[in-house]
């Protein structure tokens, strides 16, 4: 067994391994010691053992006494798991840059060393290093209102130096929020941050390289639907338990070139509302085994763009609903079917927030003009006018990490 979990202040003790020089790669990348990088290569059954030992993941368990050399098993996935939890908690450290969240894959992330905790009481942090259970964690990362980026604008005129709020830039374009619900209960939600999307699914089967046709890729992330145990009235219970027993295969939530897709691939009948679509419409099944487009982020930013230029009364919508086992869209409210689960493509719903405010939009930007463009050239198109509107209110958008 291990020895008793202690609790360590985690700020003083990683800046001194930054600045010990042990661990290859863990580094200063400012003269003034505020931007470290720290290596974040994704372990692999082919990755030797020797590689697994000498890291700054490993130094924690031990330090936080969560591994025992020579007592405990090696497990490399969960300390990386624990230091990265602990620093997603920490109000002294703040993520400038996701490199595993690249297309092609950046072996690192860099942090930013808060000189004060972003707490506002003047409260000693206290770090948390414990791993999260993702179906009973909520995501709650707000996106920044007109009133937290006015007041984070004020901390040079008052002589502080707090972190900048810098959410946007360390949100990948493809993390999705997942919240399930069962008749209008929420019962489970997390954040998706698989490049490749993930798999909604059942019961006690994950995909392997022999099983592709049958469960989907192995690189999908596997998220499990949330049990019954909390349903109260036992007709519900009986009803969602007999379609969760025929989502053994899942459904399939694809990302490809920043759109969405969906493919059903479970025995349980699934019908989806979203963007595009009329929003009291007949229902709207999922073919089985069929790709389907449920999110267009060229369309996305289009429609943003012409709400901000004050060409529409509503900015777009990026919500993505799928019924399962029950017709959808119907004259019945969400809240009365047995399961329900929300898909949100995080970059759009920060986006929507930002320009429902009071930010105003150059008459005078120029869009450019490309001839005969194919959807990469479309998504920059958009990107770019994006840009504009943002910079003309000196802020930085989720696509252009600020890395020295």
């Amino acid at each position: 067994m291990s020895v008793q979990p202690r609790r360590i202040r985690l700020k003083p003790w990683l800046l001194a391994q930054v600045n010990s020089g042990r661990y290859p790669g863990l580094q200063w990348l400012s003269s003034e010691h505020r931007l470290f990088q720290i290596p974040w290569k994704h372990a692999t059954r082919h990755t030797p053992a020797s590689d697994e030992e000498n890291t700054i993941f490993k130094a924690w368990a031990v330090e936080t006494g969560k591994y025992q050399e020579g007592v405990d098993e090696p497990e490399p996935a969960k300390w990386k798991a624990n230091l990265r939890c602990a620093l997603n908690k920490s109000r002294e450290f703040q993520l400038k840059y996701d490199g595993t969240k690249e297309t092609p894959l950046q072996p690192y992330k860099i942090y930013e060393v808060c000189e004060q905790g972003r707490n506002t009481d003047g409260a000693e942090d206290e770090d948390d290093d414990e791993m999260p259970n993702l179906m009973d964690l909520t995501i709650t990362s707000t996106p920044p209102g007109p009133a937290l980026m006015e007041a984070s604008s004020m901390g040079d005129v008052q002589n502080h130096q707090p972190c900048k709020y810098d959410l946007l830039s360390s949100v990948p374009l493809t993390d999705l929020d997942l919240k399930f619900q069962y008749r209008g209960r929420t019962t489970g939600s997390l954040t998706v941050s698989n490049p490749q999307g993930c798999r909604l699914y059942y019961g006690h089967l994950e995909p392997t390289p022999e099983q592709v046709d049958l469960f989907g890729p192995v690189t999908l992330q596997q998220v499990l639907f949330p049990g019954t145990s909390d349903v109260q009235n036992q007709k519900q219970m009986f009803y969602t338990e007999a379609l969760l027993d025929v989502m053994d295969r899942g459904l399939i939530l694809e990302i490809w070139e920043q759109d969405i897709y969906a493919v059903r691939l479970c025995q349980c009948k699934v019908f989806w509302s979203g963007p595009g679509m009329p929003e009291h419409g007949p229902p709207n099944p999922l073919e089985r085994e069929k790709k389907i487009k449920v999110f267009s982020l060229n369309d996305f930013l289009q429609g943003l763009i012409l709400f901000q230029r004050g060409e529409t009364q509503n900015p777009p919508p990026f919500e993505i609903y799928f019924c399962f086992g029950e017709d959808w869209p119907d004259k019945k409210p969400k809240e009365k079917k047995l399961i329900i689960v929300q898909v949100v493509p995080v970059v759009a719903r920060i986006l929507t927030e930002m320009f429902s405010g009071e930010l105003s939009w150059s008459i005078d930007s120029i869009r450019l003009q490309i001839s005969n463009p194919d959807v990469k050239d479309q998504t920059v198109e958009q990107f770019k006018e994006l840009q504009r509107l943002l910079q003309s209110q000196h802020i930085q958008g989720p696509w252009t990490p600020n890395v020295p």
